[in-house]
């Protein structure tokens, strides 16, 4: 479900990044946390000399099939984001897409700072749909709720000021933030696997009751969202510099 239905971030991320001069043709970049491999695919596109990390083989297996078949090249290699493993200012660029949330992020902070070179960028981005009230994506987190009372994420706007945060709190500099949103087209196939990938579904119900979900939700979008569904996400990026 996580390769098929997860989209990855769209290609006017890149352009925003590429517009900022955030990114570059040339630089050394570490993706944190690269699951898939969308964000690290999407800079090697550009001209980005770019290793994925993750703790997953799993994931890192499905995003080293999705360099193959685009005919990309990048490197991808088992870690953790608080402990790479990595040179000492060896990148231009650290980058962490949709996970950020996952680190311990005092720790992945002075890991970043290790790893980059002076000058070098740190970049943490998201990617999330949002659930405004009468939308798909509204009336399918009333269901997770349904299933999962307690689940803390619900009502996300994607919005991260901590990430902001971490960055000022980390001593890095010119710290910017930019946000927007598009949306997505899903087919209710498309949408169901999705939400079978949530925090608050897949990782947190039994596999019976992921069933039962999955069944509730196809009937809800059948009634109530009958077509191609456009969920709109919004993407928030924050960026700083490691001081020279």
């Amino acid at each position: 479900d996580y390769e098929r239905y997860r989209p990855g971030f769209p290609e006017s991320f890149f352009d925003h990044l590429t517009a900022r001069g955030w990114i570059t043709p040339g630089q050394r970049a570490l993706d944190l946390g690269t699951g898939t491999g969308s964000l690290a695919l999407g800079f090697a596109a550009r001209g980005l000399e770019v290793t994925g990390l993750d703790i997953s083989a799993e994931l890192l297996a499905v995003a080293r099939h999705h360099a193959a078949e685009r005919g990309l090249a990048a490197l991808f290699v088992e870690g953790r984001a608080e402990a790479t493993g990595l040179a000492a200012s060896s990148f231009d660029l650290v980058s962490a897409g949709q996970c950020w949330w996952w680190f311990d992020s005092d720790a992945t902070i002075a890991e970043n700072r290790r790893v980059l070179a002076p000058g070098g960028r740190l970049l943490i981005c998201n990617f999330s749909y949002l659930p405004l009230p009468g939308t798909v994506s509204g009336r399918t987190e009333d269901l997770v709720l349904e299933y999962n009372p307690g689940w803390p994420k619900a009502g996300w706007r994607g919005v991260h000021p901590e990430q902001v945060r971490a960055l000022d709190e980390g001593g890095f500099t010119s710290v910017e933030s930019f946000s927007y949103v598009v949306d997505v087209p899903f087919s209710h196939e498309a949408w169901r696997g999705r939400i079978r990938t949530c925090n608050g579904v897949g990782s947190a119900l039994e596999p019976t009751a992921v069933k039962r979900f999955d069944e509730d939700l196809g009937e809800l979008l059948a009634g109530e969202f009958p077509g191609e569904l456009n969920v709109p996400h919004r993407i928030f990026a924050t960026s700083g510099l490691l001081p020279l």
